[in-house]
């Protein structure tokens, strides 16, 4: 394993995915009183997100290409995304129910856009497609598999900062988080749309 390699990995991941971002967002729209669904929810959440990253840091750009998409058009559809997820966090009431119904949000927003998101997955082809051999492949691998896995310890002690700020300081931060969410998304458009050959 290359030591650079995967330092520079690690870096432009921790960086894109910024896990403690995507940890409080995942504890203003994730169920606050059920522990284990919180953590089954985030563990499928990294674990979808690590293999969409490898396989699209390997195959992405060829599938990109086959399909006559850009990377830019990603980001612009990603950005949407993650708009109207932000969109929900910032107008939506809060609910604190006891009942037992969870909706699964592992996949979509959490995953994609959020952790496999536009930028991320950029990041992921760029990573694969400098390394030579299969001992820079691994370290970029290793890279991707421990951001995923700092990311699933932040969004599991993310409960605990809502504990502590309690119901009208969570409303307040989920609303603001929302509103930078909704800047990131803006970001992804505009870059998408600056770059994109029509």
């Amino acid at each position: 394993m290359d030591l650079l390699i995967f330092l520079n990995a690690l870096t432009a991941l921790f960086v894109i995915i910024d896990p403690i971002g995507v940890a409080l967002i995942f504890n203003g729209i994730a169920p606050s009183e059920l522990v284990r669904a919180r953590a089954k929810i985030a563990l499928k959440a990294v674990f979808i997100s690590a293999i969409v990253l490898v396989l699209f840091g390997n195959y992405g750009e060829l599938l990109l290409k086959q399909l006559g998409i850009s990377i830019h058009a990603l980001r612009i559809s990603g950005g949407l995304l993650l708009f109207y997820t932000a969109f929900n966090m910032v107008t939506s009431e809060l609910k604190y129910s006891k009942g037992s119904d969870v909706i699964d949000i592992s996949v979509f927003p959490l995953s994609m856009p959020l952790l496999a998101g536009p930028g991320s997955l950029t990041v992921s082809i760029l990573l694969f497609s400098n390394t030579t051999d299969a001992s820079e492949q691994l370290s970029v691998f290793f890279a991707v598999i421990l951001i995923c896995c700092v990311t699933f310890i932040s969004m599991i002690l993310s409960k605990y900062v809502k504990q502590l700020i309690g119901r009208t300081g969570d409303e307040i931060l989920r609303r603001f988080l929302g509103v930078l969410l909704a800047a990131l998304a803006i970001q992804f458009i505009f870059d998408g749309a600056s770059n994109i050959n029509l």
